[in-house]
């Protein structure tokens, strides 16, 4: 890789606070059809009131299966889906109800690596105008600088520069995903929303790509919000990690925090399907129980959770639990250390 490829912002230049965003009371609701005229009015809860606080360099993990909201709160996090409640700093700026040009100006600092390098690419441009797109529609350096700027950018993510003039469809899997790694690094953004990147991957270039995301990481100062259901993929990348489940934290934690002494037992769940590097299933050993889980629309009182918890009780059903710090750096919020 050259090391020159693009000019690294060292951590100097980024803004002294140690949080780089952070949201607080973040609530994203849809609403659905309704059925006839007269129908009383239904709401997705795909995001349930949830504070979260992204430190400036980490690689913040946030971790659920599919239609936990993740995807979802991390977009409204950068103000890409449209926001029902709560509130958003970015560098210690309120970016909640930003719109219009004040909201384009703070564009390029914030970017997203897509999940499916196949349909995130326009297949009617050749790889470097897709890459050069951002620098144009931004309005970002001299037109005359763009095309060393996507070369340089072809040269951080290991593309070669002959490689510009191709269409998407003659790359393979991974090396779309990098044009969009370059693409998402054209404007020298701080954050990246790295949406399930390596999810469409096999398990080789999922490996090289990994790599890659922690080289740029340390040489351009990054900041990412990582999106996984693969707890072993966020383990290697991720600093610090959440848990979410139907649109609400199930837990916050360091890495080492959540991989030792999980609390949460959906936390204990997910840890417990996830192989040992000797071979067979993680030692942490909690079942989930077989009935359906609940739906985020309208959802009932109560825990989340509480329909699939073996270990559920009756104020588990009728009062949500909030988040309690148990250490420091680790929070929970489960009735079952209500007491502690």
């Amino acid at each position: 890789m050259n090391t020159n490829a693009v000019p690294a912002t060292t951590n100097k230049d980024r803004t002294q606070t140690n949080v780089l965003v952070q949201a607080s009371g973040l609530t994203i609701h849809f609403p659905m059809q309704r059925r006839h005229l007269f129908a009383k009015q239904s709401y997705v809860h795909a995001v349930d009131n949830i504070d979260l606080n992204v430190p400036k360099g980490s690689a913040f993990g946030i971790v659920g299966e599919s239609g936990s909201g993740k995807t979802t709160a991390a977009l409204g996090m950068v103000r890409l889906t449209p926001i029902t409640g709560g509130k958003i700093l970015f560098k210690g700026q309120d970016i909640t109800t930003l719109e219009g040009q004040a909201l384009r100006k703070i564009r390029p600092y914030m970017q997203v690596v897509f999940q499916d390098p196949y349909s995130s690419l326009n297949p009617r441009l050749r790889a470097g105008e897709i890459v050069r797109e951002p620098l144009e529609r931004m309005r970002l350096f001299d037109k005359s600088e763009h095309l060393e700027r996507v070369e340089s950018l072809f040269d951080c993510v290991g593309l070669r520069r002959e490689q510009m003039s191709l269409f998407p469809h003659q790359f393979s899997g991974g090396q779309r995903q990098r044009i969009g790694i370059a693409r998402a690094l054209a404007s020298n953004p701080e954050l990246l929303i790295l949406d399930e990147p390596v999810s469409a991957l096999d398990v080789a270039i999922q490996a090289q790509l990994l790599n890659l995301f922690r080289e740029l990481k340390e040489k351009l100062a990054l900041t990412y919000v990582f999106i996984s259901h693969d707890l072993g993929v966020v383990q290697y990348l991720c600093d610090h990690i959440a848990v979410m489940y139907l649109g609400v934290l199930m837990e916050t934690a360091t890495r080492s925090a959540l991989f030792k002494s999980p609390l949460h037992p959906y936390t204990k769940a997910l840890l417990s399907s996830v192989p040992t590097i000797k071979g067979g299933l993680n030692p942490i050993q909690t079942k989930i129980s077989g009935s359906a889980p609940p739906t985020a629309v309208n959802p009932a009182p109560g825990c989340r959770f509480a329909s699939r918890c073996t270990e559920a009780m009756d104020i588990c059903r009728k009062e949500m639990p909030q988040l309690q710090k148990m250490s420091p750096e680790h929070m929970v919020a489960c009735h079952l250390f209500s007491n502690s």
